[in-house]
């Protein structure tokens, strides 16, 4: 009979409560015991909660233009990015497109720092089926404003990618390997960055910018104001805003929430027909990931996108 190591039980409190954990900042698909699956693991939060910390030090780096500009667009590459790819495509497949610029945009979406494409598609699929339902994993009227926001990805039960409920994603090795190395490429980012500034500081000194700087603002402080306005759209647009459809969750469309997240604030309307690549169901629905996808249509890089049926229309409450 095939005999089973047993680890001794110093070896299972390192591994549940010492360095092997630390594996998990690194390795998503590390096999480490951890504690309790639904209370938050503030050893697997440090590097979230250092990333906000980290934005403080623009106290002793400074500001150029150059820098915020950097970091604006980085913004909303990165957004459209998520909006467009990890969210329409990855997660309701509301269009098609090559293997390769599925890639380049699951790359893009990977410096969010937001998860790799399959852990994302996969929890917002579970959200759709038992929004606003206590198993719904970030429901404000369940859990409250904060867990909706910002607690509910840091447990254990939330860090896990369920490849179950992505069986069209899991077969590209690809994405399985930036789903499981999701932190690589931030940290590319986050270096490309820093060498940037430096190369700036020393080159084009009139900038005004360096190293330390371009960091600061191009990675720290534009990837965490993109992860709070993203993650508006789990706590605010199921709180504020007007409900067209009669949806069985309570989201909300918010035109300041669509704003700052390129139409993803158009909530209601995508919780009631959810297949649309675009959101912004009327003309005056400002939607900007749709305006992008559809240059990309234009270009052929993107392609049969699903439009808004004739029969929604009919059912709303304009």
């Amino acid at each position: 009979m095939k005999q089973t190591a047993t680890p001794s039980p110093a070896t299972g409190r390192s591994s549940r409560y010492g360095l092997g954990r630390l594996r998990l900042w690194f390795d998503g698909g590390a096999d480490v015991a951890v504690g309790d699956e639904r209370r938050i693991d503030w050893l697997r939060a440090v590097p979230f909660i250092a990333m906000h910390v980290a934005c403080l030090a623009v106290i002793w780096v400074g500001v150029s233009t150059v820098a915020v500009v950097v970091a604006c667009l980085l913004y909303a590459v990165r957004m459209f990015a998520i909006t467009g790819f990890y969210h329409r495509y990855f997660s309701h497949r509301a269009f098609r497109t090559s293997r390769a610029v599925q890639f380049v945009f699951a790359v893009i979406g990977a410096a969010c720092v937001q998860r790799g494409p399959l852990w994302w598609a996969a929890h917002h699929r579970h959200h759709h089926i038992h929004a606003d339902t206590p198993l719904d994993p970030h429901s404000p009227s369940v859990r409250g404003f904060l867990w909706s926001h910002v607690g509910w990805f840091l447990t254990p039960a939330a860090f896990r990618t369920d490849l179950d409920r992505v069986p069209d994603l899991r077969t590209f090795p690809e994405l399985r390997w930036l789903d499981r190395y999701d932190v690589v490429v931030p940290l590319i980012l986050a270096v490309v960055l820093y060498a940037l500034g430096a190369g700036l500081h020393r080159y084009v000194p009139s900038w005004h910018t360096d190293g330390p700087q371009m960091l600061v603002w191009g990675f720290f402080i534009s990837t965490i104001v993109l992860f709070h306005a993203t993650v508006t759209i789990n706590s605010l647009a199921h709180r504020f805003g007007r409900r067209r459809f009669p949806t069985r969750d309570d989201s909300r469309n918010n035109l300041w929430l669509a704003l700052i997240t390129f139409g993803e604030g158009w909530h209601n309307n995508h919780h009631f027909y959810p297949g649309s690549a675009r959101q912004g169901f009327r003309w005056w629905e400002i939607d900007l990931t749709w305006y992008g996808l559809k240059a990309m249509e234009a270009l052929g890089l993107v392609w049969e996108l699903k439009r808004v049926p004739a029969w929604i229309h009919a059912k709303a409450r304009y």
